[in-house]
């Protein structure tokens, strides 16, 4: 019983669609969508019944797309776009971050699975730069994410003041996870990275805004994990922080890992990343940076 993760699969993309229908059989085993499997609720439904088909357990958490409400629908948004999420994932027996975290008993357990959704609060930028200023920094070199079009806040006045009621609600259940199961490591699973340092876009370093909070910053350490899973970036990573396994698995769009499959004949089986029970740590608890073109 193994544990595997897969972001950012965006079945907006016929071509991402298309290749979903190649995952394999995995009956015995658990897998961690960390966010972005799409924009609608259709899209929810074909990734939640192909996973579950596929797979004993799955997990989810919410990406920025996710939550995205779509022209021409003007409603829901923001958190009543997220409840329609966590519906659609629960009519198919998904585990989502509003339902009790599971305990994993499988190869590399036990261990707690604990699917969190904290957002950004624009704090991943220079110290010089003020919020106030954060957006207009990021538009100096053309750079505006669509979140800021379609991605809504309400009831909340703004996406920091969603952030700022998110964390300590994921914080709290962290906490509760970990006094509840004293000595048994968490697998936290985020769309967003919890650390700054592990935001490497060289094409696009300004988009680094929407992409986390450094309210999570220490989070790895205080709430014993074992690994953390997340996606967004598009571009898989494997870092090791203090003892802690920390895993980007998105696939991301489809000229983003198309060459897997038409040069490397490779598919989305080999995009999937083994969670658990995954390698040993570095003696030390850290090492450099493993950039991943696959699995």
């Amino acid at each position: 019983m193994k544990l595997y993760a897969l972001g950012d699969i965006h079945l907006g993309y016929e071509f991402n669609k298309t290749a979903l229908q190649d995952l394999q059989p995995h009956p015995e085993d658990g897998l961690i969508l960390c966010g972005d499997v799409g924009e609608k609720p259709e899209h929810l439904e074909l990734a939640f019944g192909v996973a579950k088909d596929m797979f004993k357990e799955v997990f989810w958490c919410p990406g920025n797309h996710e939550l995205y409400t779509m022209p021409p629908r003007k409603e829901p948004r923001g958190e009543k776009k997220y409840e329609e999420c966590v519906e659609v994932a629960r009519r198919f027996g998904v585990h989502t971050p509003e339902d009790e975290f599971f305990l994993w008993e499988g190869e590399g357990g036990p261990a707690i699975i604990a699917p969190i959704f904290t957002l950004y609060d624009y704090s991943f930028r220079p110290a010089d730069v003020s919020r106030e200023n954060a957006l207009k920094w990021a538009e100096e070199v053309d750079i505006v994410a669509t979140d800021e079009f379609i991605l809504h806040p309400d009831p909340h006045a703004s996406r920091d003041d969603w952030c700022r009621v998110l964390v300590p609600k994921a914080e709290k259940k962290l906490e509760e996870a970990v006094a509840r199961n004293p000595g048994v490591p968490l697998i936290i699973a985020n769309h967003w990275p919890l650390r700054e340092d592990l935001v490497f876009l060289p094409r696009i370093p300004r988009f680094s805004l929407w992409c986390g909070t450094k309210l999570t910053e220490e989070w790895h350490k205080r709430f014993n994990a074992k690994v953390v899973v997340s996606g967004h970036l598009h571009i898989r990573r494997t870092d090791w922080k203090d003892g802690v396994r920390f895993e980007e698995c998105s696939l991301g769009y489809p000229k983003q890992w198309e060459d897997a499959r038409n040069v490397s004949g490779r598919n989305i089986n080999d995009m999937l990343r083994e969670i658990l029970p995954g390698p040993e740590p570095p003696e030390s608890g850290n090492a450099e940076t493993q950039w991943r073109r696959f699995g």
